[in-house]
């Protein structure tokens, strides 16, 4: 419960501790998760079933960012004005009508990419406001065993991501009404979400109108044109989706006819694989990571140049196994990628604007979707250029990045760092350092 005091003035809240009030939020992160990956594995049926061109429902897959950018660099600000609930609460609702516009509008690309654009929107949500609203509970004096929310963030992001892939693809492929189960389940889950998200205690309350300064001035990121960040991090960022996205959306795709007759299974499981590589990899990345130089960068990109690589040769031979380890290597990528990423931001970023470049930063990994609708495209128009040739030419683009952040290894490093909440081991977890950083009452 949150016991907020009498005089309307006074906007502090008085935290009631409960060791479990952090997963009355999470349940809202794990929804959204769910509701923004369960379409990944089921872009073979979109073509095979539906109609639609390879470019359109890879443009279905991007479409969803569309919705999580502009959530990601709002829904921070916004809910350090109004509070954390006022901002969540849609969240759930906005994954629900995303889901039911995808479930009953299977042959319409108009309402697929609404319905794609809205599980955006409530994802970034998630990830902006969720993530701060978790790590506030799982503090003191919310929480008396303090100092968990960035695992805990991380890993309702994450189960949503995985599960919500790997049950679509399932139901896709062996349960009736392919093209609505799934995101019935989804709907059914999201509704539990909302029910749980109403009795969460709000961990801050809203800014009086005369404290607030323009919404305009708050989201102005000063360390967004730092070189660090021009020259080191914005190379690196459209790499963490860019490989993902060729681990369980172009890979899959072009496997389609080789996987014993279950496309839609093999799909979910390689989203399942590439997740689970890119999470498994971060221990590492956190261990080799040094402020003085930038070695995790130049050891993330080293992984993706060797996906690029590896699906060079699995988009040449069309084996299972082959796709297996591409997916693997091409998660170790993805993850490495983003959580260099997201300590070099730390590092970068001053305590006022800490969260407005870690949305910066993940807008830029999102544009990486685009990469399987740019592969299609190129594909269908211009026969003489394949998936194969398409992976080589990523691979030396990759190389180019990898040549400058070698270059730039210890070049416009910050005269001092900043030591907020550490990443807290996870790939999913662009919120922990949200804008509740940015005031020293948010938590």
């Amino acid at each position: 419960m949150t016991v907020v005091r009498d005089n309307p003035a006074d906007t502090a809240v008085e935290p009631v501790s409960s060791p479990r009030h952090w997963m009355l939020v999470a349940a809202t992160m794990f929804a959204v998760a769910w509701g923004g990956n369960e379409f990944t594995p089921l872009l073979g049926m979109y073509r095979t079933d539906h109609g639609f061109s390879a470019v359109t429902v890879d443009l279905f897959l991007f479409a969803y960012v569309l919705g999580i950018v502009p959530a990601l660099l709002l829904g921070g600000p916004l809910s350090d004005r109004l509070g954390r609930r006022p901002i969540l609460l849609p969240a759930p609702v906005l994954t629900i009508v995303g889901s039911m516009l995808l479930a009953f509008g299977s042959d319409s690309a108009a309402l697929l990419i609404v319905g794609r654009i809205l599980c955006g929107v409530a994802l970034g949500l998630g990830m902006a406001v969720g993530g701060s609203w978790v790590k506030e509970l799982s503090t003191a004096p919310w929480d008396p065993a303090a100092g968990a929310g960035a695992r805990r963030a991380a890993m309702s992001l994450t189960g949503g991501f995985g599960l919500g892939a790997g049950v679509a693809g399932v139901l896709a492929q062996w349960a009736p009404l392919p093209s609505v189960l799934s995101y019935a389940v989804h709907s059914a889950i999201a509704v539990g979400a909302a029910v749980a998200l109403w009795r969460a205690p709000e961990t801050r309350a809203a800014q009086p109108v005369s404290e607030r300064v323009s919404l305009v001035r708050d989201l102005a990121i000063p360390s967004a044109s730092h070189k660090r960040f021009l020259f080191v991090i914005a190379p690196l960022a459209p790499w963490v989706f860019g490989t993902a996205a060729a681990a369980y959306a172009v890979l899959p795709s072009l496997m389609s006819r080789n996987t014993g007759g279950l496309p839609l299974a093999f799909s979910a499981l390689m989203c399942m694989v590439g997740l689970g590589a890119g999470f498994a990899i971060q221990a590492l990345g956190r261990k080799i990571d040094t402020p003085r130089n930038a070695r995790a960068v130049v050891v993330s990109l080293v992984f993706v140049l060797a996906g690029m690589v590896a699906a060079v040769v699995a988009a040449s031979a069309l084996t299972v196994p082959l796709a297996l380890v591409a997916a693997v290597v091409l998660g170790c990528g993805y993850g490495m990628a983003m959580v260099s990423g997201l300590q070099e931001i730390q590092r970068i970023a001053g305590p006022e604007d800490l969260a407005g470049l870690t949305a910066v930063f993940y807008s830029l990994t999102y544009l990486g979707f685009g990469t399987p609708v740019v592969m299609a495209y190129l594909s269908e128009t211009f026969p003489a250029v394949t998936y194969p040739r398409m992976f080589v030419f990523g691979a030396v683009a990759v190389a180019g990045c990898l040549a400058l952040a070698l270059t730039k290894w210890r070049s416009h490093l910050p005269t001092s760092e900043v030591t907020a909440d550490h990443i807290g081991g996870s790939v999913f977890s662009p919120s922990q350092e949200s804008h509740s950083l940015r005031s020293d009452s948010s938590v």
